[in-house]
């Protein structure tokens, strides 16, 4: 098909038009089409693909997979139409190794893992959905903990006797010290780019009055957030949903 269209004196754009409409996801990435054109423009004659030593390339190998896995992974609502243009395949090449390697479905206009199962629904259903009317208070964070200990003790002795296991949201203060000297400070990271600082007394200052400028109702909306995103995980029965 680039052949014909080049040789009729399409544009390269009119090419990529024509077979994007005559073949349509399956048609062959804007990138490996220009290569094509390219080709048969500069007195190529074959259509066959240069022989190569050793093992025949494929659109589905390991380092293509790995490529999809990673750019899907940096941005999740991509189309296939722009993943199959990044990485250099087709469009139903992108596609298979999407939902068929990767395991992955569209969910709310984005790629998820894989789609749950019942199970894993109920798992999700429970873990935010509070017994009654009870509430979240310091007796129940008690009580859950006393649950989990119980439960780590049955289930993960070795864990167990390790000792060395620690909750998720520690609140000790090396601990919050590792985590922003590791990840940084969100909150000041946009306004202090392309700052710079006489020392480190002059980045403590800064960070203390960007940190002091942060209005309490940022802190309430942090937590507001939370719990609307329980809300919908009961509401929408442990299934995936949009901002999920």
């Amino acid at each position: 098909c680039i052949k014909f269209c080049q040789k009729l004196w399409d544009t390269q754009a009119k090419t990529i038009r024509k077979i994007q409409q005559a073949i349509g996801d399956d048609a062959m990435g804007v990138t490996q089409i220009k290569e094509w054109f390219n080709r048969f423009k500069h007195g190529r004659m074959s259509a066959d693909s240069e022989q190569r030593s050793g093992r025949p390339s494929t659109s589905r190998n390991a380092d293509v997979i790995e490529k999809v896995r990673t750019l899907i992974m940096e941005d999740r609502r991509l189309a296939i139409r722009e993943v199959a243009d990044g990485v250099g395949i087709s469009r139903g090449s992108a596609n298979t190794i999407l939902t068929e390697d990767l395991g992955m479905r569209r969910v709310a206009a984005k790629f998820v893992p894989k789609m749950l199962s019942p199970e894993q629904q109920h798992l999700r259903l429970e873990f935010f959905r509070l017994p009654g009317c009870q509430t979240a208070n310091k007796e129940y964070c008690q009580e859950a903990l006393c649950h989990l200990r119980d439960a780590v003790r049955r289930k993960r002795l070795e864990l167990w006797d390790a000792r060395n296991w620690q909750l998720h949201h520690g609140n000790a203060p090396h601990l919050i010290q590792g985590f922003l000297a590791k990840h940084g400070i969100p909150q000041t990271e946009d306004t202090a780019k392309g700052c710079r600082f006489d020392g480190r007394e002059d980045i403590i200052q800064n960070a203390t009055a960007q940190l002091h400028a942060i209005p309490k109702g940022a802190f309430q909306n942090c937590f507001q957030r939370w719990k609307d995103r329980w809300a919908k995980c009961v509401e929408s029965q442990g299934a995936y949903f949009e901002g999920d």
